[in-house]
């Protein structure tokens, strides 16, 4: 069976990974040990052949020092500062059922954002580590339940229930059903 050919937004995002272990002279190995990304899943990335996971694309922002909202701006356009909710552009972890709506992209000289993100029932996406370390969120629950684990302590949050906090460490978040779970997250950049 055939691959799918790349969507240029996945051209993009491969580009701009290579971009970026190049501006750091990264050997993939050096990269593969610096974000717990194997060497051979690293390379098919940078050239296009896989899209990566919402797990593998955490470490590598963290490997990187930025928020997953500031990395995927980096192959968008210039952002409009009216963004109509057609045009926000959203990426879809399909092996995780995790969706991202970039709402208010990052943009330079400003230091928020705001991510809608859906999880499906049972799904869960692990991150070992922010981007940033000290990151601030605010998450708030539109639909659904959602249990995220922040610091070792697991939160239970239900529609209209809102966590804040500071991201220092591993983070989890898992939709125990039976609904999928829609959020919103603020994220403000230290």
């Amino acid at each position: 069976m055939r691959e799918p050919e790349p969507s240029p937004e996945d051209l993009r995002l491969a580009a701009r990974l290579a971009g970026l272990r190049a501006e750091h002279a990264w050997s993939l190995d050096d990269l593969a040990a610096r974000s717990g990304v194997s060497r051979s899943t690293l390379s098919r990335l940078e050239r296009a052949e896989i899209s990566p996971t919402a797990a593998q694309l955490g470490r590598l922002c963290s490997a990187y020092g930025r928020t997953m909202s500031r990395l995927l701006a980096e192959v968008e356009a210039e952002p409009p500062q009216l963004l109509r909710a057609a045009d926000q552009p959203v990426w879809q972890d399909t092996a995780s059922g995790f969706v991202r709506r970039s709402v208010s992209p990052p943009h330079a000289g400003l230091r928020g954002e705001l991510i809608e993100g859906t999880l499906r029932p049972a799904a869960a996406i692990d991150y070992d580590a922010p981007p940033v370390p000290g990151l601030e969120q605010h998450l708030w629950v539109l639909d659904g339940t959602l249990e995220i684990t922040v610091r070792g302590e697991s939160h239970l949050l239900a529609a209209g229930d809102c966590l804040r906090f500071r991201l220092w460490g591993p983070s989890r978040f898992h939709c125990p059903g039976p609904d999928p779970v829609r959020y919103v997250i603020a994220v403000v950049l230290p």
